[in-house]
């Protein structure tokens, strides 16, 4: 096994090499991706770490640490009601509104929880698939039949591949749920509101914290409303926090108050909100870690950097090879890739098989932040691009990117990671092509 490690070595070492000596320095299009890497990897930075990917690895933490194992048994185990299981699941992006990289702690969490694979592949599709945000903000751009059609594929979408992927592989399925027929019912620690209270604290500071504006000609209504006082209703679930941390943790109102002085100064100081963050996910970081009521309180942070150290550095080489294939396009920013966007466009004009097949393909390998998938859509369909490639594309792309599978690889392996891609890009393959028939 020793000299299989050695070539292994060896083959990365002559790649690099290759690839250094035959770097095409002097092409233009090569410049502009080695650009586009690095502007998605600084905007990725800028706009998700810290305001989603952190509060998403402490919500992670909550499951792991304050949510028994048999409440995650009782809700997504494998012995649990069918129709309960895939109806949470696949509802769940309704409140959460992550994209496809925020939503990997939290699938990994009730993964290693003992939940059944369906039930964890649907809650994985559909958390980024079905943001009630980016579906209003479909139908207002794209069209109101685009905007039904993208609701009612996450949903199908997400039972479906979670029961695929259960019956691939029931006999696994089969030995847990003997595991969770023996498994005792251990009573919880705490009654289950006051966890599902601090739960959902976190989930509603994820959620507001990312509030995205609903467009540049909007500017009245509801969501615009919203999207506009973010801050406030953000810092009002800060408070909630508060008593969350001092009377359900039960952690020194001391130490929770000193927390929460620093990071008010750091607010009132600085003109970005990702100071007060920082602030505040370095408070709770230390008030839990030197807590000695109660050592959960110390695994939640532990935990929650737990899932940091697995999926962080696979996101960051997924972000890096993102950008350097497909470009980087946010925000009034557009960069190709080293593949040309106008090759993109030009392979999904019509409603051929392969023009759909090709829209899900480039959307499963893409990486698309919450909501930014319909203006990239926007333009590609006024360059032409057929009706069913564009839903094809809108049902692969928000809930798979490269960074995304290569940490689900990470979490449940090659073999599972390339059914679980395979399903999504066939379904969006064929929900595209029946789309583009009827409209």
């Amino acid at each position: 096994m020793e000299w299989k490690k050695e070539i292994k070595i060896l083959t990365w070492i002559t790649v690099v090499f290759v690839f250094a000596f035959f770097m095409p320095l002097e092409s233009a299009r090569f410049k502009e991706a080695i650009m586009a890497m690095f502007d998605l990897s600084k905007w990725y930075a800028q706009e998700h770490v810290i305001l989603c990917l952190l509060p998403a690895f402490f919500i992670a933490g909550v499951i792991s640490v304050f949510v028994s194992q048999g409440a995650v048994i009782k809700y997504f185990g494998v012995k649990a009601k069918k129709w309960v299981a895939y109806t949470v699941a696949s509802v769940s992006g309704t409140i959460l509104a992550v994209c496809s990289c925020t939503i990997l702690p939290l699938f990994s969490s009730i993964h290693k929880r003992g939940a059944g694979l369906g039930p964890a592949i649907a809650f994985l599709y559909s958390g980024p698939a079905i943001n009630i945000l980016a579906i209003i903000l479909t139908a207002r751009i794209l069209g109101f039949e685009m905007g039904i059609a993208r609701v009612i594929g996450a949903v199908v979408f997400a039972v479906v591949i979670g029961s695929a992927m259960s019956l691939i592989y029931r006999k696994e399925e089969k030995a847990k749920r003997e595991e969770q027929i023996n498994f005792p019912d251990i009573p919880e620690k705490r009654p289950m509101w006051q966890t599902a209270l601090h739960f959902f604290i976190l989930v509603l500071i994820l959620v507001f914290a990312n509030w995205g504006k609903p467009g540049n000609d909007v500017t009245s209504g509801g969501w615009f409303w919203l999207w506009a006082n973010k801050w406030y209703i953000t810092s009002a679930f800060g408070l909630l926090l508060i008593y969350s941390l001092i009377f359900i943790l039960k952690i020194k109102w001391q130490h929770v108050l000193i927390a929460t002085a620093a990071t008010a100064i750091s607010g009132f100081i600085s003109s970005s909100p990702l100071i007060p963050m920082v602030v505040g996910i370095a408070g709770i970081s230390i008030i839990t870690l030197i807590d000695k009521k109660d050592p959960d309180n110390k695994e939640w942070t532990l935990s929650s950097w737990g899932f940091t150290k697995q999926i962080m550095p696979l996101l960051a080489i997924g972000v890096l090879a993102a950008g350097f294939l497909l470009g980087s396009t946010h925000d009034n920013t557009a960069m190709a890739g080293i593949i040309p966007n106008e090759w993109i466009a030009s392979l999904v004009g019509g409603n051929s098989v392969f023009s759909n097949f090709f829209a899900s393909v480039v959307g499963a390998f893409m990486y698309f932040a919450t909501l930014t998938e319909v203006p990239i859509l926007q333009g590609l369909m006024a360059a032409g691009m057929g009706k069913g490639p564009a839903l094809a594309l809108l049902l692969a792309g928000p809930s798979l990117s490269l960074p995304n599978m290569l940490v689900i690889r990470g979490v449940m392996g090659t073999q599972k990671t390339l059914v679980y891609v395979a399903l999504v890009v066939v379904m969006a393959t064929v929900t595209g092509l029946i789309y583009g028939g009827l409209f």
